[in-house]
């Protein structure tokens, strides 16, 4: 059983993006989260605005997570309208269970409040295999808008 004090979080590096590349989520929610590369390869062309990390307990890869920081949301609605918040999640199949997508939620939000924000946004594929009941367990609301076809939820920081 991990502790909270071997959970930590690392930037993607030479060293570990062989081991990131390979994380795989359950085979019934790859159709719910982008894999690895793809998050790795918007975070090259979204710069600033994305922060890829690794989830690592002791030594081991368990997950990985990024977050959108200060992004224009919908400029036709609100050009103002600027949001940061989860923008992907994937916990390696055999670690979830474990605390380990509570403690990336948990270190985002720390992440976005260190930063100024107030908010800390997610979105999710809706039905009984996405994860929305998650996100709702660690007190996410819905906002009743939809990003193409997710759902958005938000969570006061």
């Amino acid at each position: 059983m991990s502790t909270r004090s071997s959970l930590r979080l690392e930037k993607v590096t030479p060293a570990t993006i062989d081991a990131a590349l390979d994380l795989r989520v359950h085979l019934h929610q790859e159709r719910n989260v982008s894999p690895v590369v793809r998050s790795l390869a918007e975070a090259y062309a979204y710069g600033e605005a994305a922060w890829p990390r690794l989830i690592f307990d002791g030594d081991e890869l368990v997950g990985f997570l990024m977050a959108f920081l200060d992004l224009q949301w919908d400029a036709q609605k609100d050009p103002a309208d600027r949001r940061s918040g989860l923008w992907r999640l994937n916990i390696a199949a055999e670690g979830q269970g474990k605390g380990y997508g509570r403690f990336a939620v948990e270190a985002v939000r720390d992440e976005l409040r260190r930063r100024g924000a107030s908010r800390l946004y997610v979105t999710w594929a809706p039905g009984d295999e996405g994860p929305g009941a998650f996100y709702e367990r660690l007190g996410f609301r819905t906002t009743g808008e939809t990003s193409g076809d997710q759902v958005v939820g938000v969570l006061d920081t």
